[in-house]
């Protein structure tokens, strides 16, 4: 996905509209590049803006849905196998 804008909507103000259109579609995988754009966008806005506001908080979003990205890897403390009084596991000589 490319982080550039299409050249009909350079120079044209956002809208609360165009950053849920730029934003609805997120996957983990790209949520960062389209974060990036919303900042782009948003960045001339003075605040209180509603398209800057709707901006803030996609950014908020789309910084949470890409911490759940890519495929956890290894046990976690909840999978590790219990031990026992001699370190040995249970069922296993």
């Amino acid at each position: 996905m490319s982080e550039a804008e299409l050249p009909e909507r350079l120079g044209k103000r956002p809208t609360p509209e165009d950053i849920r259109a730029l934003v609805g579609p997120a996957t983990p995988h790209f949520a960062l590049q389209i974060r990036n754009r919303v900042q782009r966008l948003i960045a001339p806005l003075p605040d209180g803006d509603p398209a800057r506001v709707a901006g803030e908080n996609a950014i908020a979003d789309l910084e949470e849905l890409a911490k759940h990205s890519g495929d956890p890897r290894g046990m976690g403390p909840a999978d590790e196998p219990e031990l026992h009084d001699e370190g040995r596991i249970p069922g296993v000589p």
